[in-house]
């Protein structure tokens, strides 16, 4: 099947997952920024955190956005560690991320026995200017492999700078939804026809891109929303692009 999709604790269900089944871990986890305070920690959700208050569209939220940094290290820590378990020797993990929690993500994956090769910028154009300041308009990806890269079995050269906006209007589907343009060039760090999973999968972004790219998808999503949302984009791509039926949605 060109790709599975469960919906879950993504502890729980890679715990379920047998070893060695995955050519790369590509997911975008909560990032658990923006809370200067306890209290703006605590009592924000993602969507409040994430979306100015003017706006227009009503976007679902997620959970996992309330843990302090030693905290959001320790659940990293956790799952990358699961995660490392179920990639191949080789195999390789991105992860992204912002400015505020780069330090602890490198911690983390390098904790959980990951290769630490590197940070890939995603710059975003139409980033808001702040006076007086530089303008944030760049997210981050942490990159690392399970032990070393064999090159030759997939020979591309990519870049390590992509610049592309975030979906807006009709197009944006999640609060943190990331370009599928983008998530194309990522995918290809992949051999084809191997399998990229992502744990985090949201509204499946990397899915349809690792469909779009001639890989295999496993995603996993605990909010049952963004499950549903998924397994319909991710079907649609399907039938779009491969013409087939050989999908999965497992609960």
């Amino acid at each position: 099947m060109p790709f599975s999709l469960h919906q879950g604790d993504a502890l729980s269900v890679l715990a379920g997952l047998p070893d060695d089944c995955v050519d790369s871990v590509i997911t975008d986890p909560p990032y658990n920024s923006g809370g200067r305070t306890a209290k703006e920690r605590t009592s924000r959700s993602a969507k409040q955190k994430y979306t100015s208050a003017d706006a227009k569209h009503t976007l679902a939220d997620f959970t996992g956005e309330n843990m302090d940094q030693r905290s959001y290290s320790f659940w990293l820590t956790q799952i990358m560690t699961e995660a490392h378990r179920l990639t191949k020797t080789g195999g390789t993990a991105l992860l992204f991320t912002d400015w505020r929690q780069l330090p602890v993500t490198t911690d983390a994956i390098q904790a959980a026995g990951w290769l630490w090769r590197g940070v890939l910028a995603w710059h975003k154009p139409q980033a808001r200017p702040q006076r007086g300041r530089f303008t944030q308009n760049c997210e981050f990806i942490v990159w690392a492999s399970n032990g070393p890269i064999d090159a030759a079995r997939n020979p591309v050269y990519l870049p390590g700078l992509y610049s592309a906006s975030q979906p807006s209007g009709k197009y944006r589907q999640h609060i943190t939804q990331k370009p599928v343009e983008v998530m194309r060039e990522l995918v290809k760090i992949v051999p084809l026809g191997g399998t990229v999973l992502d744990f985090c999968a949201g509204s499946g972004s990397t899915g349809v891109a690792a469909l779009l790219e001639g890989r295999d998808f496993i995603g996993v999503e605990k909010t049952e929303h963004y499950a549903s949302l998924a397994a319909d984009r991710l079907t649609d791509t399907i039938r779009e692009t491969l013409g087939q039926d050989d999908m999965g949605l497992t609960t």
